[in-house]
Protein backbone atom coordinates (compact mmCIF):
# COMPACT_ATOMS: atom_id res chain seq x y z
CA UNK A 1 0.00 0.00 0.00
CA UNK A 2 1.68 3.46 -0.93
CA UNK A 3 0.81 6.38 1.66
CA UNK A 4 1.71 9.35 3.22
CA UNK A 5 3.19 9.23 7.06
CA UNK A 6 3.19 12.26 9.28
CA UNK A 7 4.99 10.92 12.63
CA UNK A 8 3.66 12.10 16.75
CA UNK A 9 6.00 10.46 19.25
CA UNK A 10 3.38 10.23 22.66
CA UNK A 11 3.75 9.90 25.91
CA UNK A 12 3.62 5.82 25.27
CA UNK A 13 4.10 6.15 21.44
CA UNK A 14 5.40 6.92 18.16
CA UNK A 15 2.64 8.24 16.13
CA UNK A 16 2.01 7.98 12.43
CA UNK A 17 -0.19 9.71 11.05
CA UNK A 18 -0.42 9.16 7.31
CA UNK A 19 -3.00 9.46 4.30
CA UNK A 20 -3.96 6.39 2.39
CA UNK A 21 -3.91 6.64 -1.36
CA UNK A 22 -4.67 2.99 -2.27
CA UNK A 23 -8.38 2.36 -1.00
CA UNK A 24 -8.73 -1.06 0.75
CA UNK A 25 -11.73 -0.85 2.18
CA UNK A 26 -14.75 1.73 2.36
CA UNK A 27 -13.28 3.67 5.40
CA UNK A 28 -9.84 5.98 5.02
CA UNK A 29 -8.11 6.09 8.49
CA UNK A 30 -5.83 8.85 8.81
CA UNK A 31 -3.91 8.71 12.35
CA UNK A 32 -2.64 5.33 14.04
CA UNK A 33 -0.79 5.60 17.86
CA UNK A 34 2.21 3.77 17.33
CA UNK A 35 3.34 2.24 21.14
CA UNK A 36 6.56 1.35 20.62
CA UNK A 37 6.66 0.50 24.43
CA UNK A 38 5.00 1.00 27.22
CA UNK A 39 7.95 2.14 29.44
CA UNK A 40 7.51 5.32 31.29
CA UNK A 41 9.10 7.38 33.91
CA UNK A 42 5.26 8.23 35.76
CA UNK A 43 2.73 6.11 37.41
CA UNK A 44 -0.25 7.72 36.82
CA UNK A 45 -3.27 5.56 37.80
CA UNK A 46 -5.58 5.96 35.34
CA UNK A 47 -3.29 4.74 32.44
CA UNK A 48 -5.13 2.77 30.19
CA UNK A 49 -1.60 1.40 28.24
CA UNK A 50 0.53 0.12 31.10
CA UNK A 51 3.90 -1.33 31.33
CA UNK A 52 2.65 -5.17 30.82
CA UNK A 53 5.73 -5.62 28.77
CA UNK A 54 9.42 -4.78 28.43
CA UNK A 55 9.53 -5.28 24.83
CA UNK A 56 10.89 -2.35 22.77
CA UNK A 57 10.27 -2.29 18.86
CA UNK A 58 11.09 0.27 16.42
CA UNK A 59 9.62 0.33 12.23
CA UNK A 60 12.86 2.11 11.23
CA UNK A 61 16.32 1.96 13.61
CA UNK A 62 17.75 -1.16 15.24
CA UNK A 63 17.56 1.31 18.22
CA UNK A 64 15.10 1.00 21.09
CA UNK A 65 12.63 3.96 21.47
CA UNK A 66 9.19 4.24 24.39
CA UNK A 67 7.15 4.99 26.60
CA UNK A 68 7.86 8.52 27.89
CA UNK A 69 9.99 9.46 24.55
CA UNK A 70 12.70 11.72 26.44
CA UNK A 71 13.89 8.67 28.18
CA UNK A 72 15.79 7.93 24.46
CA UNK A 73 16.53 11.17 23.49
CA UNK A 74 19.20 10.26 21.53
CA UNK A 75 17.19 7.95 19.41
CA UNK A 76 14.42 10.29 19.53
CA UNK A 77 16.32 13.38 17.99
CA UNK A 78 17.35 10.64 15.08
CA UNK A 79 14.07 10.07 14.33
CA UNK A 80 12.84 13.29 14.72
CA UNK A 81 15.45 14.41 12.09
CA UNK A 82 15.23 11.18 9.80
CA UNK A 83 11.51 11.74 9.43
CA UNK A 84 11.70 15.42 8.35
CA UNK A 85 15.05 15.86 6.13
CA UNK A 86 14.75 11.81 4.84
CA UNK A 87 10.92 11.48 4.34
CA UNK A 88 10.06 14.69 4.29
CA UNK A 89 7.06 14.46 6.31
CA UNK A 90 4.21 16.66 7.04
CA UNK A 91 4.17 16.58 10.91
CA UNK A 92 6.32 15.66 13.67
CA UNK A 93 4.69 16.16 16.70
CA UNK A 94 5.97 14.80 20.24
CA UNK A 95 3.48 14.05 23.11
CA UNK A 96 5.44 13.69 26.72
CA UNK A 97 5.00 14.45 30.61
CA UNK A 98 7.41 17.34 30.21
CA UNK A 99 9.67 16.07 33.05
CA UNK A 100 12.85 14.57 31.33
CA UNK A 101 12.96 17.50 27.99
CA UNK A 102 16.27 20.05 28.23
CA UNK A 103 16.65 22.99 26.12
CA UNK A 104 19.72 21.88 24.63
CA UNK A 105 17.30 19.00 22.66
CA UNK A 106 15.11 21.31 21.73
CA UNK A 107 17.77 24.01 19.76
CA UNK A 108 19.19 21.08 18.20
CA UNK A 109 16.25 19.40 16.77
CA UNK A 110 13.27 21.85 17.17
CA UNK A 111 13.36 22.66 13.64
CA UNK A 112 12.54 19.48 12.87
CA UNK A 113 9.16 19.46 15.32
CA UNK A 114 6.09 20.73 14.54
CA UNK A 115 4.27 20.23 17.79
CA UNK A 116 5.65 19.62 21.89
CA UNK A 117 2.41 19.00 23.07
CA UNK A 118 2.93 18.27 27.14
CA UNK A 119 0.52 15.80 29.53
CA UNK A 120 -0.73 18.48 32.70
CA UNK A 121 -3.29 17.24 34.22
CA UNK A 122 -3.87 19.74 37.44
CA UNK A 123 -1.87 22.90 38.28
CA UNK A 124 -2.06 21.88 42.27
CA UNK A 125 1.50 19.86 42.64
CA UNK A 126 -0.75 17.89 45.17
CA UNK A 127 -3.32 16.67 42.67
CA UNK A 128 -0.27 15.63 40.21
CA UNK A 129 1.62 13.81 42.83
CA UNK A 130 -1.57 11.82 43.80
CA UNK A 131 -2.38 10.95 39.85
CA UNK A 132 0.91 10.16 39.91
CA UNK A 133 2.22 12.15 37.01
CA UNK A 134 3.66 14.83 39.26
CA UNK A 135 7.08 15.37 41.05
CA UNK A 136 6.37 18.62 42.15
CA UNK A 137 7.99 21.07 40.10
CA UNK A 138 5.34 20.49 36.96
CA UNK A 139 3.61 23.23 36.62
CA UNK A 140 6.94 25.41 36.71
CA UNK A 141 8.25 23.14 33.94
CA UNK A 142 4.90 23.64 31.98
CA UNK A 143 5.76 26.88 32.26
CA UNK A 144 9.79 27.14 30.98
CA UNK A 145 8.38 24.63 28.18
CA UNK A 146 6.00 27.02 26.90
CA UNK A 147 8.81 29.46 26.77
CA UNK A 148 11.35 27.13 24.64
CA UNK A 149 8.77 26.65 22.23
CA UNK A 150 8.06 29.90 21.43
CA UNK A 151 12.02 30.61 21.34
CA UNK A 152 12.67 27.63 18.83
CA UNK A 153 9.36 28.28 16.75
CA UNK A 154 7.58 24.60 17.71
CA UNK A 155 3.81 24.93 18.55
CA UNK A 156 2.87 24.47 22.34
CA UNK A 157 -0.21 21.67 23.13
CA UNK A 158 -1.29 20.51 26.53
CA UNK A 159 -2.68 17.36 27.54
CA UNK A 160 -5.07 16.52 30.63
CA UNK A 161 -6.83 13.98 31.56
CA UNK A 162 -9.84 14.95 33.72
CA UNK A 163 -10.82 12.82 36.55
CA UNK A 164 -11.79 12.34 39.97
CA UNK A 165 -8.74 14.43 41.43
CA UNK A 166 -9.02 17.21 39.33
CA UNK A 167 -12.81 17.87 37.72
CA UNK A 168 -13.39 20.25 40.22
CA UNK A 169 -10.66 22.19 39.39
CA UNK A 170 -10.54 25.74 37.52
CA UNK A 171 -7.83 26.32 35.33
CA UNK A 172 -8.72 29.17 32.95
CA UNK A 173 -5.90 31.60 34.85
CA UNK A 174 -3.53 29.45 33.67
CA UNK A 175 -4.76 28.95 30.41
CA UNK A 176 -4.96 32.32 29.78
CA UNK A 177 -1.56 32.90 30.66
CA UNK A 178 -0.03 29.35 28.92
CA UNK A 179 -2.16 30.18 25.77
CA UNK A 180 -1.60 26.69 24.49
CA UNK A 181 -2.02 26.04 20.45
CA UNK A 182 -3.91 23.33 21.18
CA UNK A 183 -5.78 22.07 24.83
CA UNK A 184 -7.33 18.07 24.63
CA UNK A 185 -8.98 17.67 27.43
CA UNK A 186 -9.71 13.87 27.88
CA UNK A 187 -12.29 11.98 30.43
CA UNK A 188 -10.43 9.53 32.24
CA UNK A 189 -11.28 6.48 30.50
CA UNK A 190 -11.46 2.66 31.47
CA UNK A 191 -9.86 -0.26 29.74
CA UNK A 192 -10.76 -3.49 31.18
CA UNK A 193 -7.49 -5.49 29.90
CA UNK A 194 -5.53 -2.89 30.83
CA UNK A 195 -6.58 -0.69 34.31
CA UNK A 196 -9.88 -2.15 34.86
CA UNK A 197 -9.37 -3.77 37.55
CA UNK A 198 -7.45 -4.81 40.95
CA UNK A 199 -5.99 -7.55 39.19
CA UNK A 200 -4.35 -5.00 36.56
CA UNK A 201 -1.32 -2.93 36.79
CA UNK A 202 -3.82 0.45 37.29
CA UNK A 203 -7.39 -0.12 38.52
CA UNK A 204 -8.53 3.02 36.91
CA UNK A 205 -12.35 2.68 38.83
CA UNK A 206 -10.42 4.84 41.63
CA UNK A 207 -10.43 8.11 39.30
CA UNK A 208 -13.70 7.58 37.06
CA UNK A 209 -15.79 10.44 36.68
CA UNK A 210 -19.94 10.85 35.65
CA UNK A 211 -20.52 12.50 32.72
CA UNK A 212 -22.25 15.15 34.08
CA UNK A 213 -19.09 15.90 36.19
CA UNK A 214 -16.85 15.66 33.04
CA UNK A 215 -19.61 17.89 31.50
CA UNK A 216 -19.59 20.39 34.64
CA UNK A 217 -15.77 20.74 34.16
CA UNK A 218 -16.03 21.40 30.36
CA UNK A 219 -18.67 24.25 30.79
CA UNK A 220 -16.19 25.68 33.33
CA UNK A 221 -13.27 26.09 30.58
CA UNK A 222 -15.52 26.04 27.23
CA UNK A 223 -14.58 29.53 26.38
CA UNK A 224 -10.86 28.60 26.06
CA UNK A 225 -9.81 28.98 21.87
CA UNK A 226 -8.02 25.93 22.62
CA UNK A 227 -10.00 24.01 24.43
CA UNK A 228 -10.84 20.37 22.76
CA UNK A 229 -13.20 18.14 25.01
CA UNK A 230 -13.07 14.28 24.18
CA UNK A 231 -15.45 12.47 26.22
CA UNK A 232 -15.50 8.68 26.30
CA UNK A 233 -17.63 8.39 23.64
CA UNK A 234 -15.72 9.94 21.18
CA UNK A 235 -12.46 8.49 22.57
CA UNK A 236 -12.87 4.55 23.32
CA UNK A 237 -13.18 3.85 19.23
CA UNK A 238 -11.91 6.43 17.34
CA UNK A 239 -8.00 5.71 17.95
CA UNK A 240 -5.94 3.16 16.07
CA UNK A 241 -3.45 1.71 18.45
CA UNK A 242 -0.49 -0.02 17.20
CA UNK A 243 1.44 -2.21 19.77
CA UNK A 244 5.01 -2.36 20.71
CA UNK A 245 4.75 -5.87 18.62
CA UNK A 246 3.69 -3.43 15.62
CA UNK A 247 -0.19 -5.11 15.66
CA UNK A 248 -3.28 -3.39 15.99
CA UNK A 249 -4.94 -3.44 18.61
CA UNK A 250 -8.84 -4.25 19.17
CA UNK A 251 -10.62 -2.17 22.49
CA UNK A 252 -13.27 -4.42 22.34
CA UNK A 253 -11.18 -7.17 23.47
CA UNK A 254 -10.25 -9.08 20.54
CA UNK A 255 -7.03 -10.72 19.62
CA UNK A 256 -4.61 -7.82 17.74
CA UNK A 257 -3.74 -7.99 14.21
CA UNK A 258 -0.65 -9.92 13.17
CA UNK A 259 2.51 -7.46 12.84
CA UNK A 260 2.32 -4.87 9.87
CA UNK A 261 5.62 -5.48 9.37
CA UNK A 262 3.95 -9.24 8.03
CA UNK A 263 1.08 -8.71 6.07
CA UNK A 264 0.61 -5.08 5.43
CA UNK A 265 -1.37 -1.59 7.23
CA UNK A 266 -3.92 -2.10 4.71
CA UNK A 267 -4.64 -5.86 6.07
CA UNK A 268 -3.67 -5.51 9.51
CA UNK A 269 -6.62 -2.31 9.68
CA UNK A 270 -9.14 -5.07 8.35
CA UNK A 271 -8.94 -6.77 12.14
CA UNK A 272 -10.19 -3.86 13.98
CA UNK A 273 -12.57 -1.44 14.40
CA UNK A 274 -12.22 2.42 14.08
CA UNK A 275 -14.85 4.52 14.41
CA UNK A 276 -14.33 7.29 11.49
CA UNK A 277 -17.29 9.58 12.65
CA UNK A 278 -15.82 9.45 16.24
CA UNK A 279 -12.56 10.95 14.89
CA UNK A 280 -14.11 13.39 12.91
CA UNK A 281 -16.26 14.81 15.92
CA UNK A 282 -13.13 14.77 18.32
CA UNK A 283 -11.21 16.81 15.90
CA UNK A 284 -8.99 14.06 14.76
CA UNK A 285 -7.61 16.25 11.69
CA UNK A 286 -6.07 20.08 12.24
CA UNK A 287 -3.68 22.16 11.68
CA UNK A 288 -0.62 20.22 12.95
CA UNK A 289 1.87 21.57 10.62
CA UNK A 290 4.44 24.38 11.52
CA UNK A 291 4.41 27.25 8.99
CA UNK A 292 7.76 26.42 7.66
CA UNK A 293 7.02 23.06 7.14
CA UNK A 294 4.07 23.67 4.51
CA UNK A 295 4.73 23.08 0.85
CA UNK A 296 7.09 20.56 1.45
CA UNK A 297 7.43 17.57 -1.04
CA UNK A 298 6.17 14.68 0.92
CA UNK A 299 7.42 11.11 0.13
CA UNK A 300 5.30 8.35 -0.90
CA UNK A 301 6.40 5.19 1.53
CA UNK A 302 5.39 1.89 -0.08
CA UNK A 303 4.46 -0.82 3.28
Amino acid sequence: MAIFTYVLLSVVSVILLYKVYQHYSSQRPVAVNYHFTRRCNKTCGFCFHTATTSKLVCARSTSPAGGEPFLYPKFLGEMIDYCKETLHLESVSIVSNGSLIQENFLKKHGHNIDILAVSCDSFDEATNIKIGRGSGNQVPQLYKLKSWCEKYGIKFKINAVVCRLNYNEDMNVHLDELQPFRWKCFQVLIVAIENGSEERLRNGHDFTITDKEYESFCDRHKQQKSFVPEPNHLMAKSYLILDEYMRFLDRDGRQPSKPILEIGVGEALKSVFWDEQAFKDRGGVYDWSREDSCGKERQEIDW
